[in-house]
């Protein structure tokens, strides 16, 4: 019994840094694109943004494998809350007077230490759900699902909360202050976090980063595009949609666009959480044999693919953006983010399925590589694709992620 209140105390910790690590990063992912949007940045510029957060994802989760497994996972989700804190505190010092260049570089930068930091605390947080939860009767999935559905909630609160302090605030004074929160927040953790996550072992290698599971390394590839077909319509290509509606240029329009597009964002990344909790019950996984859930994870993976090709005509035909597809693009984005969200709950209870307990660090960080590796490719072409060809090239790009998503998916059977 109290090995079991040990082990919910230390998931309890794990998520409440988790939770609040999101909260910012939501925020701070939302404060940057409408700040610099409106600003008047392209959108290939945009994209340029979030690049280096991206590949700091990659770099980012081959090494975080070894350093949890040789330091271990309560120092690397401190230093994840940490760096965060400290890349908020240095956005803080953006000064508008410098040139669209200098400005770039500096937020590149900035965002690749968010990178860092966001793909620590992940990694942390994801390997010790392994750790803690119940062996019995289904509790894994249900305790990945509660952990992955409740951060989306949170970094969908983060997207909306952003978008308020940018219009309340103003971007230093919205920077400032997370940078604050998240410090109490950081002290917090660090004086109240309980034992019962592994203090890493000196003879971890740094080569046992690489994974030789043939079937980690499909889910990888298949969590690559799965993320590569959501953030090719959802770093640029929809927020910058919206706002060309939106906006027509002044304060008060600017301020309203800022609301609405920061609520559109919330309530999908929130219903994505929330679809992500329930997963296990919508497949009906409880009891079930692990080849199964294999097999619904390729059936679901196939449901993702018709949604934004459907999108992609439908707002090429329209041409000029009108109201009814506006509404079109709301419920045909919230489906996929319902299919997605099945999709993204089942990959994360297969990695830690698939991995072995000794190793769990090594496999959740090679899965994440992935996952950046897929949101990195998935920025770019959004900035790329949406200058190139519009919103219709956008989703017609998802389109053909997903498919590739689903033909990766087959090859676990």
């Amino acid at each position: 019994m109290n090995s079991q209140i040990q082990s919910l105390r230390a998931y309890a910790a794990v998520t409440a840094a988790y939770w609040a690590f999101m909260l910012s990063d939501g925020a701070l992912r939302m404060l940057v694109l409408l700040h610099f949007n409106g600003l008047g940045f392209s959108p290939v510029q945009l994209a340029w943004l979030f690049l280096l957060y991206e590949l700091a994802g990659i770099v980012t989760n081959l090494a975080a494998g070894w350093i949890a497994a040789r330091f271990g996972l309560a120092v690397t989700l401190w230093s994840g809350l940490l760096m965060q804190i400290v890349a908020l505190v240095g956005l803080a010092q953006l000064d508008p007077g410098w040139s669209i260049g200098a400005s770039v570089v500096f937020v590149m930068a900035v965002q690749g230490l968010s990178g860092v930091a966001k793909d620590l605390a992940k990694m942390s947080s994801k390997s010790a759900v392994k750790l803690l939860a119940p062996k019995e009767d289904g509790g894994l999935f249900r305790w990945v699902a509660l952990l992955t559905g409740s951060k989306n909630a949170v970094k969908g609160l983060g997207f909306f909360l952003g978008a308020a302090l940018l219009a309340l605030a103003g971007f230093q004074g919205a920077v400032w202050g997370m940078a604050a929160v998240l410090s109490a927040i950081l002290i917090g953790v660090w004086a109240f976090m309980p034992a019962g996550l592994p203090m890493g072992r000196k003879d971890a290698k740094l080569s046992s980063i690489w994974s030789q599971d043939v079937r980690v390394n499909r889910l990888s590839l298949a969590r690559m595009f799965l993320f590569g077909a959501r953030d090719v319509w959802f770093v640029v290509g929809i927020p910058v949609y919206f706002q060309s509606i939106l906006s027509d240029g002044t304060p008060d329009s600017r301020r309203a666009a800022f609301f609405i597009i920061g609520s559109f964002m919330a309530l999908w990344i929130i219903a994505y959480g929330a679809v992500q909790t329930a997963a296990p019950k919508l497949l009906a996984t409880k009891g079930r044999p692990e080849s199964e859930v294999v097999a619904r994870t390729i059936a679901w993976a196939g449901y993702l693919v018709p949604i934004p090709f459907a999108l992609a005509l439908a707002t090429g035909a329209a041409g000029a953006p009108a109201l009814w597809l506006s509404g079109l693009l709301v419920i045909g984005l919230l489906a996929f983010g319902f299919v997605f969200a099945v999709n993204s709950s089942v990959h994360s209870y297969l990695i830690l399925a698939f991995s072995r307990a000794e190793r769990v660090s090594q496999d959740v960080g090679f899965y994440y590589m992935a996952n950046a590796a897929g949101r990195l490719m998935g920025t770019l072409l959004s900035g790329v694709s949406y200058q190139l060809g519009g919103l219709p090239l956008c989703l017609g790009t998802a389109g053909v992620m997903a498919a590739l998503n689903w033909l990766a998916a087959r090859r676990l059977a």
